[in-house]
């Protein structure tokens, strides 16, 4: 969850290790600190709170470092004190190191190391880690101290006595000259330049200095030097690898003129749903009234081979995934799990598959009895979630060399193809949201919702659980919202920037929704939670009378979403219950209805769709309201306290 950075090369380490820090804040601002080797000594500098208080701190010195290492701190083990600050050392100050992830077995070996005479400063589990590599280190006066690998070797011993999942960074000063990485179960990039080396957590700190990348494996080590880069596991065996290129724009990860990072996600959304549904729905595709007239067969085919099949989705999803599928489980965390519980709904309803959504924290401890022909889906938008990993990894074990009907079938979404997720399941469905710099989720929410609906309307094409008239309706649907979320956006943005003002002094709201929108009511209550602090909870709005009714009263605003279908009314008459206990209620509605206009209060209008599709718009102003209040009351919106973006540890 941490961020670290570390440079070696020819230009100042600091500036370069603080820009890679700014880029990586969102994974944690609890605490930061640098650390650099000048004139033969690590020179290390932190400061508690944000990044402007290391800056104001650095700007005293004069270091002219070539190498060093960064870190801001998202806190596990420790208050966030500057004393449990990264980077950490070792007794003699000789050996620095930066982390993020946990060392799970950190209280044995620190009493071992106690006992060895080694003196620690801070109450974090990384602390064990430069004091290890020092006591692998061979005494100055001997031989084996001037090795090659002297200092490859003593980081190896070392983490190969780590249990945990952890990414490292580590310098040492009787070593200008070496940079040294690891990685086991949390990312870990390299980026390559000329005569300048890299690495980071993720790769918004290398883009604008490289587009040459190369993430690191579980249990790999990396030696940086000023003349290459050399990868190893962690049995000392060196490995061939080469490296991939990004694709980003470094404009990616700036502001463009927006005062926030969310705001500017919020109004990418038109484009990213678009990008989404072009990659997946086929263009070339037309409904008729059965599966072989409706298909379009290849106009040049090669000679003897049966013409392809054009189908309405393309996932690039092998076939036997589907063979017999009896049930679906969905495997995820925060605003992903909500995401999911509308795949629950769109998988159940359109290609009537039992699907069960499981919270992963809670799934890797307490799992559902295993069951024939399941397909597993993980869901985490930056492939990092340590909790998800593992629940997948638990479900892939427990089912191999079971009979065949229950082999695991293993899916990922996610906004990172390139992510431990990746390498984990052998089939990926990528978001394409692009980089989402905001800590609170908007437009990688939005796409996992689109990958949900192709997902399953392809299940229900390839199942024919709907006749292809009814998918191609669906579809042109979704074609249709790219258009109508900009028209949402457009019309409500300067409306609720002024609206937050009626909120100053609120601190509780209500949000309600059923059927496909009640995720949708989690969703909204979670982003307000995230930016604004206000205690905020969704309810199913049939639930209300069952007890949160008594919540209610004036200073208590209710959110509901009501879109035209088989729950309106529904939902009409629960927010009648609310406003007959004084509640102020505010309406998530089509455009121009009279008889909403009668119920609700305050009105976030949006263009008219069917229910199916209803939830992609109906989040759009909730979002807004969330990031307006916040705002509003002058909150750091894209760096939420205690927050951080990826997750990587339990």
């Amino acid at each position: 969850m941490c961020g670290i950075v570390g440079y070696i090369g020819t230009q100042p380490a600091t500036d370069i290790l603080m820009a890679g820090l700014e880029r990586l804040e969102y994974r944690g601002y609890d605490s930061a600190g640098i650390a650099t080797v000048w004139e033969g000594e690590i020179q290390c500098v932190r400061a508690k709170g944000k990044l402007y208080n290391l800056r104001e701190k650095l700007e005293r010195t004069d270091n002219q470092a070539r190498l060093g290492i960064g870190h801001t701190r998202w806190a596990t083990h420790g208050k966030p004190e500057e004393y449990n600050a990264h980077p950490h050392t070792d007794t003699h100050q000789r050996v620095a190191v930066v982390q993020n992830g946990i060392v799970e077995n950190y209280r044995e070996l620190r009493e071992d190391l106690k006992k060895r005479g080694h003196e620690f400063r801070s109450d974090t589990d990384t602390e064990v880690i430069p004091h290890l590599i020092a006591e692998c280190l061979p005494e100055p006066s001997t031989p084996d101290f001037q090795h090659p690998n002297a200092f490859l070797d003593a980081v190896r011993q070392a983490v190969n006595q780590l249990h945990g999942a952890f990414a490292i960074a580590i310098i040492c000063a009787d070593y200008p000259d070496e940079l040294i990485v690891a990685r086991q179960q949390a990312p870990l990039i390299l980026g390559f330049g000329q005569g300048e080396f890299f690495c980071a957590s993720d790769t918004p700190a290398l883009v604008p200095h490289t587009h040459a990348v190369l993430n690191l494996e579980n249990g790999e080590l990396a030696r940086l030097t000023p003349l290459g880069a050399e990868v190893y596991n962690f049995n000392g065996e060196r490995l061939r690898k080469f490296p991939r290129t990004l694709n980003w724009n470094p404009v990616q990860v700036e502001k463009q003129g927006f005062r926030h990072f969310m705001l500017k996600e919020i109004f990418e959304q038109p484009g990213v749903v678009r990008t989404c549904l072009e990659a997946y729905i086929s263009s070339d595709w037309s409904a008729g009234e059965n599966d072989s007239s409706s298909a379009i067969p290849d106009q040049n085919p090669v000679a003897g081979d049966t013409p392809s099949i054009t189908t309405p989705i393309q996932l690039g999803l092998p076939e036997s995934l589907y063979e017999n599928l009896e049930h679906v489980q969905i495997l995820a965390c925060g605003t992903s799990w909500h995401a999911s519980l509308v795949g629950k709904y769109l998988i159940e309803q359109l290609a009537g598959i039992p699907t069960m959504v499981q919270y992963a924290s809670e799934f890797r401890y307490a799992p559902s009895p295993l069951t024939r022909n399941t397909l597993t889906i993980g869901v985490t938008q930056s492939g990092e979630t340590a909790d998800t990993l593992a629940a997948l990894e638990m479900e892939k074990r427990r089912r191999i060399g079971l009979g065949q009907e229950y082999q695991p079938r293993l899916v990922g979404i996610t906004n990172r193809s390139e992510s431990s997720l990746a390498h984990l399941v052998p089939h990926i469905i990528e978001t394409f949201a692009g980089m989402e710099i905001g800590v609170a989720a908007t437009k990688t929410f939005v796409t996992q919702l689109v990958v949900f609906y192709c997902l399953a309307l392809d299940l229900a094409y390839q199942r024919q659980t709907l006749p292809p008239s009814r998918i191609a309706e669906i579809i042109a649907g979704l074609r249709q919202l790219p258009s109508q979320i900009e028209l949402v956006l457009s019309r409500q943005e300067h409306y609720l920037e002024e609206l937050a003002h009626e909120f100053d002094e609120t601190q509780d709201f209500i949000f309600l929704g059923r059927g496909i929108n009640f995720p949708i009511a989690l969703e909204g209550a979670l982003k307000l939670k995230e930016v604004s602090y206000i205690h905020a909870e969704g309810y199913p709005a049939g639930e209300m009378k069952h007890g949160p009714i008594a919540l209610l009263d004036s200073k208590v605003p209710v959110v509901a979403i009501a879109m035209p279908g088989t729950v309106y009314e529904k939902v009409l008459s629960n927010a009648q219950e609310a406003k007959a206990r004084d509640a102020r209620l505010i309406g998530v509605t089509p455009m121009h209805d009279p008889e909403a206009a009668q119920t609700f209060d305050i009105l976030l209008s949006v263009p008219v769709v069917e229910e199916l599709l209803s939830p992609i718009l109906a989040v759009m102003p909730l979002q807004l309201l969330a990031y307006h209040i916040a705002a509003r009351r002058g909150l750091d919106v894209d760096q939420p306290r205690n927050l951080a973006k990826s997750v990587t540890v339990e």
